[in-house]
């Protein structure tokens, strides 16, 4: 199943509602499309660029992420991924409303555990160079926004206790990521096997991941967490480019014909066999 007609695409994810509308805000011309599996996502245009995004709610967990995310890849074909949302974050310098970008995420639950107690095995992915370097350069010309350019841990375990196990753990074991979530690591994990495609994780912070977390997000911190994130992510794709020979299906149709001998049919879909019918030669 190909999607030609809606290219070049960026995949932007997000695991809650109010994550995804903070993004579809910023999104025009949107279409809901149906996976045959029942995936949803809506597509549309993102004003003043060449992309199309994809927007889907995954909900919660790494796992889920990767499976679904695997599956939108393969579905969409798209040139980008981004998951966007909150998260809670690990250092006294990151506050309540900042943004963290992933320059690499974490899986913080791989190891082995041993009657000397559990030995980690750390398994990083790095972001999308590309991308972070657009992001670098975006969040410059963004006054309200205060950016950190750190490791996320991603962790099936809503933090709500800095005193907790889990988060000493993490401080001791991932001491530089600087928020934690629980989707990025499935998402990243997805892109990589799907083709090395440019993905990246923005989150902003809602929280602190202690015991003051309920309070944060009965005061709306969320909400507010997840329009800085989104507004980041919407100017990461203003500086980040399609690739050349991208085609947008209003500027190049399926099975154009081009100079010389040869039909193009890039992103086109056949059932049986094609007859062609050589021209003259001079």
């Amino acid at each position: 199943m190909t999607m030609p007609d809606i290219q070049p695409t960026v995949l932007v994810l997000t695991a809650l509602p109010l994550e995804y509308a903070a993004i579809r805000a910023h999104v025009g011309e949107r279409e809901e499309r149906v996976h045959r599996d029942g995936t949803r996502v809506e597509i549309g245009r993102l004003p003043d660029t060449s992309w199309h995004v994809a927007l889907a709610e995954l909900g919660m967990g790494a796992e889920r992420a990767g499976v679904l995310t695997t599956q939108l890849i393969d579905w969409l074909r798209p040139e980008a991924v981004l998951f966007v949302g909150v998260a809670g974050s690990l250092k006294d310098d990151i506050e309540i409303g900042d943004v963290v970008v992933g320059t690499q995420v974490y899986e913080i639950h791989g190891g082995k555990q041993t009657p000397e107690g559990f030995l980690v095995r750390p398994k990083a992915l790095p972001g999308s160079h590309a991308l972070e370097q657009a992001a670098r350069s975006a969040v410059r010309d963004m006054p309200g926004v205060r950016a950190h350019f750190v490791p996320i841990a991603t962790g099936d375990v809503v933090l709500a206790d800095a005193e907790s196990e889990i988060a000493r753990f993490v401080r001791r074991n991932y001491n530089d990521a600087g928020a934690i979530e629980m989707e990025g690591s499935g998402a990243l994990q997805a892109a990589h096997l799907s083709g090395q495609l440019n993905a990246l994780v923005i989150r902003g912070i809602s929280d602190r991941a202690d015991a003051k977390k309920h309070r944060a997000d009965a005061s709306g911190s969320q909400q507010r967490a997840a329009e800085q994130a989104a507004a980041v992510t919407v100017a990461v794709l203003h500086k980040h480019r399609p690739r050349e020979g991208s085609s947008d299906s209003e500027e190049e149709p399926q099975g154009a014909t081009y100079g010389g001998d040869h039909i193009d049919f890039r992103g086109s879909t056949f059932h049986g066999p094609v007859t062609g019918k050589a021209g003259e030669r001079r």
